[in-house]
């Protein structure tokens, strides 16, 4: 009996789905997952086995139920290949076999099923080619082959599939071009090719899909412009995503009038121009424009962020890495608060960050660094208490450093690096028990370091405070960074020692800039006798630049006296020493301390790409010894 061929097929059945299925229930009908015809009831027209985490392979008894209409395998475990057998179901209407393991070739004779309405091959490792002969099936409205390794390019027959309606093919290997033919497929509501290999330009046929509800061209080698132009002629168009090609030209007018757009997706191509105006895209929740070559630049850039606020529903505004300029609108305040995601790095923006952006309460990702934003950290933001990433780095914002942001605990990244940040850093920050990384350098923040904010157990992937005017020591808590990754306090004017819980932070890499700075500095201070912190050094007057302005010829003035006094007797008693043996002596310490001099000032420049290499410097340093000691 076919049921229980196919029943010794499945190796796993964890719910106990076939536990009805056996030699002493005669009654197959009643077995679980079986349906039998009303009028004939010995025929099995359903099977469905779908959803109950079952393994092993699909026997090829398969094909001996010759009434079947509906065959449901869907979401299993199911290994091996489709069996070719299938292809004797000539009542066969749907046959879903989607999300399991199946591999190998797509039976050719499955095109025999000719009364198929649904396929459903999709989430599998299916490999080889789509057969041609599936152009043929009369009454076909869902094809789903989308998740295998397909390869090989997408018949020019499919588009005879006059009664489609679902056609799924993105995450494969599929090559060459789009067919013409598929703009044939004119009652077409859901076309996904995303996530392969296609190239050439979008067929001038396809804006005859005027039912498209959603068109998904995402991640392929596609160029040309035109395919903006389904917006026009899409009506219905909900979700367009055509992001990761090589589409240039601009966002056209008409898509304004694509009314019922919920997803615009352009991002990753060549696009120019401004935006158009969006006030009537109400329904829309995901917009994202980024990584093109959108806008001009100047003032008005953003003006249609304005027209955005009729978008009660938006989640999603990505605009980073275009050609936006001006400012933002102060209508960003009236955005809508379901938006989770804002980014516009990478921009050309300036003035100051308007401070109704703390409406956006449901903000988990706020993103407006490398532009030139000035003025203070709006001291709102510390109400948007959702946020996951802050990330304002490299602009010209000044102020300090808001203790509003302790607020922010589900805080996991915060960047405020490359900016005119002064005061202390807050020690509230320490409340934000969720940080993995946090970057402060290159600001002019000064005061010592928080022991709450070094003790932040949560800090894994890196803690940069370099590049500022820090002071004191190291707290003891940093050994509670056990996880941390990266850790860098360079280029700041800290002393002391460094604390020996440091030795707790096992997994730190070696930061090899931030230490060749330290070995520079360390190198200064020994041989001049003078701290980093002297009250004599200023902002810009510190202990590199006091010895790089003595090179060469002043060096007995910035070097430790005793040094040259004991140097002076050390190669001979002052008793003993004739005149010329005193000065050769002298000379030789005076070389030395040059050298020494010089790589110090090498390994403490203000920019870690320029500093000199450990093992250059090292070498260096044994040059000095030769000279001294001969």
């Amino acid at each position: 009996m076919a049921l229980l061929a196919i029943r010794a097929q499945i190796t796993e059945d964890p719910n106990q789905f076939l536990s009805t299925w056996s030699e002493s229930s005669h009654d197959f009908c009643l077995w679980r997952g079986v349906t039998c015809s009303r009028r004939h009831r010995q025929r099995v027209t359903r099977l469905d086995l779908g959803e109950q985490n079952l393994a092993g392979s699909i026997s090829p008894h398969i094909g001996n139920i010759s009434f079947l209409m509906e065959l449901y395998f869907q979401n299993n475990s199911l290994s091996g290949q489709i069996p070719p057998e299938i292809g004797r179901l000539r009542r066969l209407q749907v046959l879903r076999l989607n999300v399991n393991s199946l591999s190998g070739f797509i039976p050719v004779n499955i095109s025999n099923c000719l009364n198929l309405v649904l396929l459903s091959f999709g989430y599998n490792r299916l490999e080889g080619i789509i057969p041609r002969e599936f152009g043929s099936f009369p009454k076909l409205e869902r094809l789903v082959l989308q998740y295998n390794t397909l390869a090989g390019e997408i018949p020019d027959s499919l588009g005879n599939l006059s009664s489609l309606d679902m056609l799924a093919f993105s995450g494969n290997n599929l090559s060459g071009k789009i067919p013409n033919s598929l703009g044939q497929l004119t009652k077409i509501t859901i076309f996904t090719l995303g996530l392969n290999n296609l190239s050439g330009i979008i067929p001038p046929s396809i804006s005859n899909l005027s039912n498209l509800v959603i068109f998904d061209i995402q991640q392929n080698q596609i160029r040309g412009s035109n395919p903006l132009a389904l917006t026009k002629s899409s009506p219905n168009l909900e979700s367009f995503c055509i992001s990761w090609n090589h589409f240039t030209g601009s966002i056209p007018v008409s898509m304004s009038n694509a009314t019922n757009l919920v997803e615009f997706q352009v991002h990753g191509n060549k696009l120019t121009g401004k935006v158009p105006n969006l006030q009537k895209l109400v329904n829309l929740e995901l917009l994202t424009l980024y990584d093109n070559q959108l806008g001009t630049g100047t003032d008005g850039d953003m003006s249609f962020v304005s027209d955005l606020t009729n978008a009660t529903e938006l989640k999603w505004l990505i605009l980073y890495l275009n050609n936006f300029g001006g400012t933002l609108p102060a209508s960003i305040s009236n955005l809508s608060t379901k938006l989770e995601i804002f980014g516009v790095q990478g921009n050309h923006l300036y003035g100051n960050i308007p401070a109704g952006i703390s409406n956006l309460v449901n903000l988990q990702l706020l993103s407006f660094g490398l532009n030139n934003f000035t003025g203070n950290i709006p001291t709102g933001i510390g109400k948007l208490t959702r946020i996951d990433q802050l990330i304002f780095e490299s602009n010209q914002l000044s102020g300090s450093i808001p203790i509003s942001l302790e607020n922010l605990t589900m805080l996991s990244k915060l960047e405020l690096q490359g900016n005119n940040l002064r005061g202390n850093i807050p020690s509230s920050l320490g409340k934000c028990r969720m940080l993995l990384h946090l970057d402060l350098s290159q600001n002019n923040l000064n005061g010592t370091i928080p022991q709450e904010v070094v003790g932040l157990t949560s800090l894994s992937i890196s803690l940069n405070l370099s590049g500022n005017q820090l002071t004191g020591s190291l707290p003891m808590e940093i050994g509670k960074l056990i996880n941390l990754g990266k850790l860098d306090f360079s280029d700041n004017m800290l002393s002391g020692e460094l604390p020996s819980s440091l030795g707790s932070c096992v997994n730190l890499e070696v930061a090899t800039n931030g230490d060749i700075y330290s070995f520079g500095i360390l190198l200064l201070e020994m041989f001049t006798a003078k701290r980093p912190t002297d009250h004599m050094f200023s902002d810009s007057f510190n202990l590199h630049n006091f010895v790089k302005v003595a090179l060469p010829q002043q060096i007995t003035e910035v070097a430790d006296s005793l040094l040259l006094h004991e140097g002076g007797n050390s190669g001979a008693s002052t008793s003993t020493a004739t005149p010329s043996q005193f000065r050769m002596t002298t000379e030789k310490i005076q070389v030395c301390l040059s050298l020494i001099f010089g790589i110090g000032i090498a390994c403490s420049v203000e920019s870690p790409g320029d500093r000199k290499d450990i093992n250059e410097a090292i070498s260096e340093l044994l040059s000095a010894r030769v000279v001294l000691l001969g």
